[in-house]
């Protein structure tokens, strides 16, 4: 399976001013999945860029990077509100995953002892796969949102050793700081459903413009 791209108008965790514009410039690239953070756009502005996603027939990714209940349904509601296709991020709640359930939006929480913005991984990997395989095979989750290269630990054995484990039960996406063919590489070994990239666009490591970035990012996997 063919890991898809999921662009990211996010850099540190935070939804870019520009995110518009910038969506507007690169509509027509060969991403088919899009999305952003919870904050960094007022909600009229997120409704927008989400709306304009969905009309170009995209499929669209809130991620919301909060770990207390009250801040992840705060988030939730956000997706709701714009009418995303998915919610990642969040720890896990019953409380968030019935308010998207009801609405339609699938849920993909993380996983781990996920602490900090940008995002920080502790924990150890075979508690963050048992938590995984338990949500994925309750059926609570539609996926999950593994912040791999955010791990303290070994990133490559993690993203592989969960995406072995879990991706059985339900699909899983590696967000966060995949910044170079390397990794790349390394996601595709790993045979995830899906990954992020936002930061690594805006910090030009791919090479180009954006839309270049983007198109080059799916041409190498396409060719894995």
């Amino acid at each position: 399976m063919r890991p898809e791209l999921i662009v990211m108008l996010t850099h540190n965790d935070r939804t870019v001013e520009d995110a518009i514009e910038i969506y507007q410039e690169c509509r027509n690239s060969k991403a088919k999945f899009w999305g952003f953070k919870e904050v960094g756009l007022p909600l009229d502005k997120m409704k927008e860029l989400c709306a304009m996603m969905k009309a170009d027939g995209k499929t669209t990714f809130l991620e919301i990077v909060a770990y207390t209940e009250e801040e992840c349904l705060a988030g939730a509601q956000y997706a709701v509100d714009c009418g995303f296709d998915y919610l990642m991020g969040t720890m896990y709640f019953d409380s968030v995953r019935d308010l998207v359930r009801g609405a339609g939006i699938k849920y993909m929480p993380f996983v781990g002892d996920v602490r900090e913005r940008p995002s920080v991984v502790y924990g150890t990997i075979e508690d963050t796969i048992r938590e995984g395989v338990e949500l994925t095979k309750s059926g609570k989750v539609d996926g999950i949102d593994l912040l791999g290269y955010r791990f303290v630990g070994d990133a490559v054995k993690l993203n592989h050793d969960f995406v072995e484990a879990v991706q059985p039960y339900g699909p899983v996406c590696l967000a966060g700081s995949v910044s170079s063919y390397q990794r790349l590489d390394e996601v595709a070994y790993a045979g995830a459903w899906a990954f992020t990239i936002g930061g690594a666009f805006f910090e030009n490591k791919f090479e180009g413009t954006f839309a270049e970035q983007i198109d080059k990012v799916v041409d190498y996997m396409a060719a894995k």
